[in-house]
This record gives structure tokens, C-alpha cells and sequence, in this order.
């Protein structure tokens, strides 16, 4: 991703975790060869016969890339080397490999595709949840009771789907290269009853036992704190090992979501979240709040 754009309608079709990634990556380095040798978009979009927006679509990340597009723009760009030109192409080739959740397409909005992926690359998610236990966080029980209450006009199947969905995610938690988590829950969370008792009886032990694990950072923004940094809701920020890759802001709205990667909103953000943590009861005494509320229950 570009340093300075903001992604206000993030539209991804089913590549990887990685492959995001890598379509950025290449769409960002074609951007630098493209600007290096003096050259218009729209002299870019002439030579593979397409648009000067697809040529800033491509270079954002946006679109999957053809094999053909990328070594005609190579040769515009003046790239003659082999190595580095075969390089860039085998790039081509990863960043359309599909993603696991390609079979859930059905269930997964297109909007938030982009989100998943990006999830899956980062070595740093930071979180901010006011509604509900974040998704990466849900015991099974509590993800029904979630779907079902946003969907009670669905069929039962496709709830399903959705859960299975969720609770796919959630293996980045576990997996070989899992990123860091540090995350803040508003106590309004903890305190929202979904499923009922049982439910969330499971649930407040499951984020106990989560914030156990080495790569997680919990802490409950409790009541008590009054006013804080999160007034503005929910976020989200992801962080990237590529060097290449600007830190991410995630904001997700009813229908859509809105990625922000300018450095002003992103420091902003930053130190929204450095506050949050900062006020909100550390790891340990987040603990102790969990097993009251479970005991309250």
C-alpha cells in the first residue's frame, strides 16, 4: 500500500492472506518504475490497452494482474534484466493464488475479503472492540448468538456457513507465524449479554485462557476509567514485517469498510490506542476483572 492513500471502498477479490500482500507489493513497486522513468498513468494504461484508473488501481493493490499487462509494462518501464523481470512475474503469479476462504464467498462480503487477508500477513494486530468480544476472540457459542442476533431473517445453513467462517479466522491465533495481539474490550463488551448466562460464562473464561498465550495482550477498558481515547469506536490497526508496507487502519461500518494508511491518520490512531492501553488495567489485573465478572454471572 502506498504511504499517503486512503482505501475508501477496499472491493479484493479471493487472493491469500500473502497474496494481498504481494498484489500490493508489486502494485507498489510497479508505481516506483513507472515514476522513476517519467512515466504518465495514462501512457502505462495505452501500452496494455487499458485505463489510466486501472493503471492506479493496479498500483494500489486493488485488481489481480495479468501476466502479459506486467512484462509489457516492464518493457515500458525500461526493465531489461531477467533476473529482476522474471522476479516481478513469479510476484504475478502469488499474488493470485486464492485464499482459504474462497469457498465462503458466499457469506463473505467483498468488502471484507481485503480485511482477512491483510489479517492473515500481519505480524502485529492491534484492537479496539466496544460492541462485542472482538471475532479472533469468540468461543463457537458465542459466534452463533452474534450471527443469529445480526441475522434473524437467515436460514439456519447459511448461519452456519458463517460461523464456520469465523471460527476459520481464528486460527491465525494458533498458526506457525501468528502475529502479536494487543487488545483493548470495552468492559461495555464483557457486560453485553449475548446467548445468555451459560454463553457467556464460557466466553469471559475463553478470553482468560486467550490472554494466556504469548502473542496475546489483553486488557478491559473498564467503566470506572470514564471518558477515554476510544470515543470515536471501534478500530482496528495492522501492522506489516514487509518494510514496504505501511501500517493499516481498519474501520468497519455497517455495509462497508474504510482502510486508511496516511501517516497523519495512522499516528493519530497510534496514539489513540497507546492511551487506551496505557489507561485500561494491565494483563494481570484484566484478569482479575474477568474472573469477577465471571463470578457476577
Amino acid at each position: 500500500m502506498t504511504a499517503g492513500e486512503s482505501w475508501g471502498y477496499p472491493q479484493a477479490s479471493g487472493a491469500g492472506g500473502g497474496s494481498v500482500v504481494r498484489r500490493i507489493l508489486l502494485g507498489s513497486h510497479l508505481r516506483r518504475l513507472r515514476e522513476t522513468g517519467g512515466i504518465t498513468r495514462e501512457a502505462a494504461g495505452y501500452s496494455i490497452r487499458a485505463s489510466e484508473s486501472k493503471i492506479s488501481r493496479m498500483e494500489l493493490g486493488r485488481v489481480s494482474f495479468k501476466v502479459r499487462d506486467v512484462e509489457d509494462l516492464l518493457t515500458l518501464y525500461g526493465v531489461a534484466d531477467e533476473t529482476e523481470r522474471e522476479a516481478l512475474l513469479s510476484l504475478v503469479k502469488e499474488a493470485n493464488v486464492a485464499g482459504w476462504w474462497h469457498s465462503y464467498s458466499d457469506v463473505l462480503p467483498g468488502w471484507f475479503q481485503t480485511y482477512v487477508g491483510l489479517e492473515g500477513a500481519a505480524s502485529l494486530i492491534r484492537l479496539y472492540e466496544v460492541q462485542f468480544v472482538h471475532g479472533l476472540f469468540q468461543t463457537e457459542a458465542y459466534v452463533h448468538a452474534v450471527v443469529s442476533r445480526g441475522n434473524a431473517e437467515v436460514q439456519p445453513a447459511e448461519i452456519e456457513r458463517r460461523v464456520a467462517l469465523r471460527l476459520e479466522r481464528q486460527k491465525v491465533l494458533v498458526s506457525e507465524n501468528a502475529p502479536d495481539f494487543h487488545v483493548v474490550l470495552d468492559e461495555a463488551a464483557l457486560r453485553r449479554p449475548y446467548g445468555g448466562p451459560e454463553v457467556m460464562r464460557g466466553q469471559l473464561q475463553h478470553l482468560i485462557e486467550v490472554s494466556e498465550r504469548p502473542n496475546v495482550t489483553l486488557q478491559v477498558m473498564p467503566f470506572s476509567a470514564g471518558g477515554h481515547a476510544g470515543e470515536s469506536g471501534s478500530f482496528a490497526m495492522l501492522s506489516f514485517p514487509e518494510s514496504d508496507l505501511s501500517d493499516v487502519v481498519y474501520l468497519e461500518q455497517l455495509t462497508s469498510a474504510l482502510y486508511l494508511d496516511k501517516k497523519e491518520d495512522v499516528e493519530q490512531y497510534e496514539r489513540a490506542m497507546s492511551e487506551l492501553q496505557h489507561t485500561s488495567p494491565n494483563p494481570a489485573e484484566t484478569r482479575d476483572l474477568l474472573r469477577d465478572l465471571l463470578r457476577r454471572i
